[in-house]
Formats: structure tokens, C-alpha cells, sequence
């Protein structure tokens, strides 16, 4: 798959590419990320790529043409039209299987938005679909554009130290979209405080129904929204109901 970022700050991503585990996603090509920055193909002897906002206010507003060049240049590229996505505060919250859904795609154009925003008129013409990574305002697309990279990278074969870890993450449907569990590693003492003894029982049932139960403890406690999702779904035993009145009563 590919993704191509539209940013001002292609700079940034230097480090995000070639770090980490999921590097080895974009380093193998797995997920190809190539980067364009708006002003090369802005006009003028400045090459703006932003001006004030009709009807005034605080800020610039990024320019229609500059983004439209970019587009363009990219569909050659590419050869094709691919989607393209611009995180905004008015888009879907990403969640997990959005994540899933773009790990399957063929990638998109990720425009990063700064100052105070996008000319509409290019949102209106060319944007296919837009993306929030929460309730919050940041500088730039950026960093929702790394987020969205990092965690399609890690669903991709062969990326992960261990291919299984990511059917234990958090919101996986492989684990009916709780919680995780709490881990721990050596030494078994630390600091007064002790390792879990199913844990190192040795006995795999009783430690799979521990790490169940703490899942379920843990979303019904910080995240009670998903447990309403998981029953909706159908998703709970006899056995995980009875936890989760345990911990009501």
C-alpha cells in the first residue's frame, strides 16, 4: 500500500520512518510513504502556500491551488486517483477498525492541515473522507498522519517481534474490543509489591481466566462504553457477566 502525506513539514517524519519496529513496514515497502511538501509547487517568488482568511480573524487559511498542484502531481505519480483523507476536527474518530480497514487498503493521500485550516473550496473538490484523532486541537496533521502510519504499520506480517502481539491489543476484536490486561515481567518483587501468583502458576487456564477477568475489571472501570458494545454483540459469557456483577455489588 501506499500513502503519500501532503505537509509542510516533511521533515518531521524523518525520524518516525526510520525508528522503532514499525520501521521495518516502511523499509521493506510494505507500507510505501512518500512526502510532498505544497510549497514546490506554489507560485511566485515566496511559493505561499497560505493568506488571511476572508471576512477576517486570527490566523492564515492554507490555499486551494498549492494542495490542488500537489494532488495533481501525485495522480501522475501514482497513475491513478487515490482517496484522499484530511484530518480535521469535524471527521470520524479513528478507532480500531477504521485502522484495520486502512491496514487492508491500497493507502490514500493524507493531507496535514495547519494554521487555521484548509481553503473549503479544495475540502469541497477533493476530499474523499476526514479523520479526528480526538476532541482536541493540534498544530498541524502531522502528528494524526504518524498516528494513523504507526498503526497501520504494526497490523502489517512480519513487522511485529512476536506476529500474534497485535490480536492482544487493546480494542481487538480478538479480545471482544475490552481492555487489556495488566503484564508484568522480573523480577517477580519489586518494591514490596509482588507478581500476580496465577501468573507464574504454570497453569494456562487459570492464568487466560485471570488476565479475562482483569480485562473485563479494567474496561468496566475506565471504558464502560465498551462493555456496553461487547453485550450489544453478544460478545460475554455467563462467566463474564457474573465478574462484572461481582464487581457491582
Amino acid at each position: 500500500m501506499r500513502f503519500d502525506v501532503v505537509t509542510l513539514f516533511p521533515e518531521v517524519f524523518s525520524p518516525f520512518l526510520t525508528t522503532g519496529i514499525t520501521r521495518r513496514a516502511f523499509e521493506s515497502g510494505q507500507v510505501e510513504v512518500h512526502l510532498h511538501n505544497p510549497r514546490d509547487h506554489a507560485l511566485g517568488n515566496y511559493r505561499r502556500v497560505d493568506d488571511r482568511p476572508f471576512g477576517g480573524g486570527p490566523g492564515m487559511v492554507m490555499m486551494a491551488q498549492p494542495l490542488r498542484m500537489t494532488l495533481q502531481a501525485i495522480e501522475q505519480q501514482r497513475g491513478s486517483r487515490p482517496k484522499v483523507v484530511l484530518f480535521s476536527p469535524v471527521g470520524q474518530r479513528l478507532d480500531h477498525m477504521q485502522v484495520q480497514r486502512w491496514a487492508q487498503s491500497e493507502g490514500a493521500v493524507l493531507v496535514c492541515g495547519r494554521y487555521e485550516g484548509v481553503d473549503q473550496r479544495f475540502v469541497d473538490a477533493y476530499v474523499d473522507e476526514q479523520i479526528s484523532v480526538g476532541d482536541y486541537v493540534l498544530s498541524g496533521g502531522e502528528l494524526p498522519a504518524m498516528v494513523l502510519l504507526d498503526a497501520v504499520a504494526r497490523l502489517q506480517p512480519h513487522v511485529l517481534g512476536d506476529q500474534d502481539s497485535h490480536h492482544f491489543d487493546s480494542f481487538n476484536p480478538a479480545l471482544d474490543g475490552l481492555l487489556d490486561c495488566p503484564h508484568y515481567t522480573r523480577p517477580e518483587q519489586w518494591q514490596d509489591a509482588t507478581v500476580p501468583g496465577v501468573l507464574i502458576s504454570g497453569h494456562h487456564v487459570h492464568i487466560e481466566r485471570w488476565r479475562r477477568d482483569q480485562r473485563l475489571r479494567l474496561t468496566a472501570q475506565h471504558r464502560p462504553d465498551l462493555i456496553v458494545a461487547a453485550r450489544l454483540a453478544q460478545r460475554l459469557s455467563p462467566q463474564d457477566e457474573a465478574v462484572l456483577a461481582e464487581m457491582a455489588s
